[in-house]
């Protein structure tokens, strides 16, 4: 099989002129091209008023040996790599002790399944409820200002990426492509297949409730087992290696090969490990706000006169700025057409993180523009101080928000005059239970308030109507990534000092999104297997 790159199409082209262009690029006869399938599909809008899709096809044709010496010099025509997945290792018929995985988001959920699929019959522990009841609680708190601490964005089948766009990409290196197992699992569990071969893959929150729920079925089928509402309280460890795990009704698991994908909320779980002995290290993370504006003028923005075209769907952007203080100034999480959701996990706190539907066809866009801190000269002296930080701007929100749940708000043009808002103009936040307007300039320290000032008329350069007066800025936006690393072995993929324990996914700080994490859980299953097997 052949594999041709950079094939352009005008946006508006037909469906059936893929395969005349194909023909056209090889200089084939249409009977020597047996078949062909899209392996990605981006857009190239550098030129708004003349968009292109840029596909990459997988062809079968005739005499691929005679078009592979024809082409030789031709870097975008070339054999196609062998992808698919196969797995490291097969379980003995008789397990002397299955392995638990701790946490059901991306990471924790495919770390189960490849141990299922191979046979080993995980047990996997989630503090959460299962998705759809946690889905109920996530509405408590956003409709009904009621926050249950164990059952909410963050924590939950499914993860906090439940709560979110649904992307699907990454910067990640993947040589082994385990991200294409990644998506072709997707799709199995009920995912569009287009999200095998689009540029930015999303899902949306709808969606992925019924693919988690697929996944989780297969699990089930495969031998394994979830148990929700089941909170690790305490990890035994003897002589450095972990034993068994304490739960917080009482019951004593054993197990000496333990996985653990708590996500980068489970500040309880990170003190147990610290007063454990486990390593931990304090990590950079940024913090923020959300900032909202109308999807329509983002549109118009990034796509011209192409703007509404429903093959392009809504725009996105991403946006950077190094400001004069030396702070990364970013956007973070962008959500086309989406709203922004309370994530906080913790009583008397406000978080803000960002959603979207598959449809993305909600009235406004919103994304993180967040500062990046690093422990050095931020939150210095203790693996976990990144958490203490994270608690103080966020119970300081809660203060300004005015200790209901709501969040603090201000308009962009008030921000960088430094006056607080008292009313909204056009842009209307989406925010629920709701935004207080104030004044965020005491919200996040010094430096980021200074920082973000100077990066939203930067933005503005980039697209026209970003710094406009009225649009929206909620605060505050402060679990970006996970504020500490669980350190681990590059080879054996264990903790440091704390044998049979593999720290995982966004939590442990070695992922950052739904795509990152779930490859982690696949690496990490194939090191638990090949561990189990006495081959690592």
């Amino acid at each position: 099989m052949l594999r041709i790159t950079e094939l352009k199409l005008p946006v508006d082209h037909a469906e059936s002129a893929l395969r005349p262009a194909i023909l056209k690029r090889l200089n084939l006869s249409d009977a020597d091209l047996h078949h062909f399938s899209i392996f990605k599909r981006s857009i190239d809008a550098r030129k708004k008023d003349a968009i292109l899709f840029i596909y990459a096809v997988d062809v079968e044709v005739a005499d691929e040996a005679l078009l592979i010496k024809k082409f030789k010099a031709d870097k975008n025509v070339t054999s196609s790599p062998d992808m698919d997945y196969r797995h490291v290792a097969q379980a003995p018929s008789t397990l002397k002790q299955r392995p638990i995985v701790i946490g059901t988001g991306p990471c924790g959920l495919f770390a189960g399944l490849m141990l299922a699929q191979m046979g080993f019959k995980p047990i996997i522990l989630e503090r959460g409820k299962a998705v759809r009841e946690r889905t109920k609680d996530t509405w408590g708190l956003w409709r009904k200002n009621k926050l249950n601490p164990e059952s909410n964005v963050q924590f939950g089948e499914g993860g906090a990426g439940t709560f979110s766009d649904g992307k699907l990409y990454s910067q990640v290196k993947d040589p082994r492509y385990l991200g294409r197992k990644v998506m072709q699992e997707f799709v199995k569990a009920g995912a569009p297949e287009e999200i095998l071969y689009v540029a930015h893959p999303h899902i949306g929150t709808f969606r992925l409730v019924g693919v988690v729920e697929n996944i989780r079925a297969q699990i089930l089928a495969l031998g394994g087992e979830i148990r929700f509402s089941s909170r690790v309280e305490d990890l035994h460890i003897e002589q450095g290696r972990v034993c068994s795990v304490a739960l917080a009704s009482g019951e004593i698991l054993a197990a000496d090969h333990i996985i653990l994908a708590v996500g980068h909320s489970a500040r309880d779980t990170f003190q147990m490990l610290y007063d454990r002995g486990v390593y931990i290290e304090a990590k950079p993370f940024s913090l923020g706000f959300r900032i909202e504006h109308p999807q329509t003028m983002i549109d118009r923005c990034r796509l011209g006169r192409n703007a509404g075209n429903p093959l392009l769907g809504a725009a996105d952007y991403k946006l950077v700025h190094h400001a004069n203080n030396g702070r990364p100034v970013y956007s973070f999480c962008m959500c086309p057409g989406g709203t922004v959701v309370a994530a906080t996990s913790e009583p008397n706190r406000v978080v803000t993180n960002g959603m979207s539907q598959y449809s993305r066809n909600e009235r406004n866009a919103n994304a993180g523009i967040v500062v990046g801190i690093t422990p050095e000269q931020d939150y210095p002296g203790h693996p976990l101080a990144g958490i203490e930080f994270q608690r103080l701007w966020e119970s300081r929100a809660f203060d300004l928000g005015g200790g209901t749940y709501e969040a603090p708000g201000q308009l962009v043009g008030d921000f960088l005059a430094g006056k607080p808002s008292t009313k909204l103009g056009e842009v209307i936040p989406s925010y629920t239970p709701g935004v207080h307007l104030t004044d965020l300039a005491t919200s996040l320290p010094d430096y980021a308030i200074t920082a973000i000032r100077e990066a939203i008329p930067a933005f503005d350069k980039q697209i026209r109507g970003y710094a406009r007066e009225d649009a929206v800025l909620t605060g505050v936006e402060t679990r970006t990534s996970s504020p500490i690393r669980i350190t681990r072995d590059d080879n054996t993929l264990q903790s440091l000092n704390t044998q049979g324990l593999y720290p995982a996914g966004e939590g442990a700080g070695y992922a950052g999104g739904i795509l990152s994490a779930a490859i982690d859980g696949i690496k990490i299953a194939e090191a638990v297997a090949l561990s189990l097997l006495g081959k690592l």
